[in-house]
């Protein structure tokens, strides 16, 4: 059986509903992972940081594998629910996978380092892909959409992403602005936002995704005509 029927609600695939709660679950798992870093371990300027510690490369490793599998299972799901709409976005999607799966193979460099390693430029030309490939695939996905509730949930988590994204650039310390505006106080604070603000997209894309559809009612056939069963019929008496 690949469809689940729910009176009232319409009829969905199985195949769409299971990678999108797959989504859900790993969009879960990242954030309990990175919030054990941050409120387990002692406190580092960035969630990257934590895995250059002694007991950090676990949590930062799992946080960063569970959101690219809750990544890749949004983008099967859009592929199953609308394979033509949301090609734009699903290479968005697979773009932050693989941007996550590099960033967690691939360590930062220590804040101090005086010059940068292979593995630290990796890390941050990676974390940037995922940092700006996730809002625009939002955003791309509910764009020409009706503006309808679940569809302003997208926009506005993008555009916060957006928002918080530009703050944290401003902020950091590598940044010609940081000064002027003190940001090495708190971009750490910055970059975690723009975290959260992307894990709850993916969510929202998710959550999205699987809405249900309104049944589609066939038209009602009128039955045969019921004609009286009678013995003799007055056409054939008139015979």
């Amino acid at each position: 059986m690949t469809r689940t029927d729910l009176p009232g609600r319409g009829v969905e695939p199985v195949s769409v509903t299971v990678p999108v709660v797959s989504a859900v679950a790993g969009a879960l798992a990242a954030v309990a992972a990175l919030g054990y870093a941050q409120f387990a371990l002692p406190g580092q300027p960035l969630l990257s940081d934590y895995a250059l510690i002694p007991g950090g490369m676990a949590p930062v490793l799992i946080g960063m594998l569970a959101l690219a599998g809750s990544c890749l299972s949004l983008a099967y799901a859009l592929a199953t629910r609308e394979p033509a709409r949301s090609a734009a976005a699903r290479v968005l999607l697979l773009a932050a996978t693989a941007g996550l799966m590099l960033s967690a193979v691939f360590p930062t460099d220590p804040g101090n380092a005086a010059v940068g390693s292979l593995a630290g430029e990796i890390h941050r030309w990676s974390s940037a892909v995922i940092f700006t490939t996730l809002p625009v695939a939002g955003w791309t996905l509910a764009r020409g959409r009706a503006p309808l509730p679940k569809w302003n949930r997208v926009r506005a988590l993008s555009v916060t992403s957006v928002v918080a994204l530009v703050a944290y650039l401003a902020a950091h310390p590598a940044a010609f602005t940081s000064p002027l505006i003190g940001g090495g106080a708190y971009y750490g604070l910055l970059e975690r936002g723009v975290v959260l603000a992307d894990i709850a997209l993916v969510v929202c894309m998710a959550m999205t995704a699987v809405e249900r559809r309104p049944a589609a009612r066939s038209a009602a056939r009128p039955g045969p005509a019921e004609h009286p069963e009678h013995p003799e019929h007055p056409e054939r008496l008139a015979a």
